[in-house]
């Protein structure tokens, strides 16, 4: 909408003073698109009837900037520039414990690490920007004294969950509306719009349920994972109803798919969360929190109040039977003090960071033809075209190589998991069947290949033996082959 007035309702005679249609609210946010240019977000407040920009007040930042994030991040880091002059003057953390908070409550974890980075790497020392430790270690402690729960703290497992589980609301009904008197055309926007649940789905699979695992709660597991797999077909049906401009198949899919989230949804708060909390220990959530950030997340990013970091230290302060947290035990101060220093001091080293040490032959691990030193091996492991996983003799995962092009998702809580609980309770009994087979020495492979969004997905079993013959566990590879399988004649030239 142009700046100026706001247009008037149609067959609308009353004066604008006095007709609310004609007075705009307090402010307005848009959201600008276009072909090739990422959304951006504007706000315009009411001058009288008349609508105009609102400016922000930020020092040395051009109109450009008001259209994208950048401004909001350098206000962000000004004001936690302001909070290190406090305490580099001799202000004490209680006394800037407010002004932190409010800083870092709308913030997530990543972006505060950042902000502490870009600080340290204009030229703020280190040892200034470590000060922040004991101002968060202080929030965190107060929210404990004041009998608040950690799951209402951003940052916290639960409550990003719950905060996904709000916006998941408002799409969910948004698709319903769309289903009950809306077009073909906004049934699909809708159900775009809610398909991120599936990525909430998956952090639940994979980081969340292992952890109920080990305390003895298998139920979700073998229960709301399946519940999920029905809701991931819903979403194929509902797709290819719209695909086949088939209206009233899509409206009957999309009100099915609608009811089986909103019980979902209803199942995680009133059974799943409260038991979690209860039969998780604080070391538990701060682990399944590490984890997250691997599987990622829907709408919605974790804050930074509840920190893994400081779980247990700062609660035993809270008792009195631990001192608060120090910079040494907080995670996310250090990884940028430890990047941007590294940054720095690879800069100021004469000829860059110098020569690295070739690894020597203690470094070396011996493979059956050659050896590697452990880093690289890794590196190698990580940079095959194919993911690789592998389950021991007992059926529990040892390791799964973390590429960046994961072809499933998955994430450290599946260590030491039974390999059972890591497939859907409908896929169970063919991996059973298959590792069997291996032990029993009857079968020396198991393949399938998929089509899974659009692209098509190969998996591998392997079984793999000792010289003696003894089983040892199986590997899994599991590799994208779209591009190979598209493949014809030859190329025997580089073509760069």
């Amino acid at each position: 909408m142009p700046c100026g007035k706001l247009p008037r309702p149609s067959g609308c005679r009353k004066r604008r003073s006095s007709c609310r249609s004609c007075v705009p609210p307090a402010s307005i946010d848009f959201v600008v698109r276009g072909p090739g240019v990422r959304p951006q977000a504007l706000r315009f407040r009411s001058c009288g009837t008349r609508m105009i920009p609102e400016e922000r007040a930020t020092r040395g930042h051009d109109m450009s900037e008001y259209l994208t994030n950048d401004a909001d991040k350098a206000a962000r880091a000004d004001r936690l520039k302001a909070i290190i002059d406090k305490l580099a003057a001799g202000a004490t953390p209680a006394a800037v414990k407010k002004e932190f908070h409010d800083l870092i409550k709308d913030a997530d974890a990543v972006e505060v690490a950042e902000l502490e980075q870009s600080l340290i790497e204009g030229g703020l020392p280190v040892s200034e920007v470590q000060r922040l430790c004991e101002v968060h270690a202080d929030v965190f402690k107060a929210g404990l004294e004041r009998g608040e729960k950690p799951q209402r703290m951003p940052g916290h497992p639960v409550h990003t969950y719950l905060a996904e589980n709000a916006e998941a609301r408002k799409r969910t009904r948004a698709l319903w509306l769309a289903s009950v008197a809306g077009s073909l055309e906004s049934i699909r926007s809708a159900t775009l719009g809610l398909k991120p649940i599936i990525v909430h789905f998956e952090r639940k699979e994979n980081q969340l349920f292992p952890f109920l695992e080990k305390a003895g709660f298998t139920g979700p597991s073998k229960v709301m994972w399946g519940k999920h797999d029905e809701i991931r077909v819903s979403f194929k049906e509902l797709e290819g109803a719209i695909g086949h401009e088939d209206t009233p198949s899509a409206r009957k899919r999309a009100r099915g798919l609608a009811r089986s989230v909103r019980m979902m949804l209803f199942m995680e708060e009133k059974i799943l969360f409260p038991n979690a909390l209860k039969r998780l220990t604080d070391a538990d959530w701060a682990a399944v929190r590490r984890g997250e950030d691997s599987i990622g997340f829907a709408w919605v990013k974790p804050g930074a109040q509840w920190d893994p970091a400081l779980v247990g230290t700062a609660a035993a302060a809270a008792d009195g039977t631990a001192p608060a947290a120090t910079g040494g035990q907080y995670a996310n101060f250090n990884a940028a003090i430890e990047a941007a220093t590294a940054k720095v001091a690879k800069a100021a080293a004469p000829g860059g960071a110098g020569p690295k040490r070739a690894p020597g032959p203690a470094d070396v691990i011996p493979l059956s033809v050659g050896g590697l030193p452990l880093d690289i091996l890794d590196r190698v492991l990580r940079s095959l075209p194919v993911d690789v996983s592998f389950v021991d003799a007992d059926d529990k995962v040892m390791y799964y190589s973390d590429s960046p092009h994961r072809v499933f998702p998955r994430s450290p809580g599946i260590i030491g998991r039974s390999v059972q609980n890591c497939h859907p309770p409908k896929s169970v009994d063919v991996v059973m069947k298959i590792l069997e087979a291996f032990r029993k020495k009857e079968k020396d492979k198991a393949e399938f290949w998929i089509e899974m969004n659009g692209r098509f997905i190969v998996i591998s079993y392997k079984p793999i033996y000792d010289d003696a013959g003894t089983y040892l566990g199986t590997l899994e590879m599991s590799w994208d082959a779209t591009d190979i399988r598209a493949l014809k004649g030859q190329r025997r030239l580089l073509d760069w």
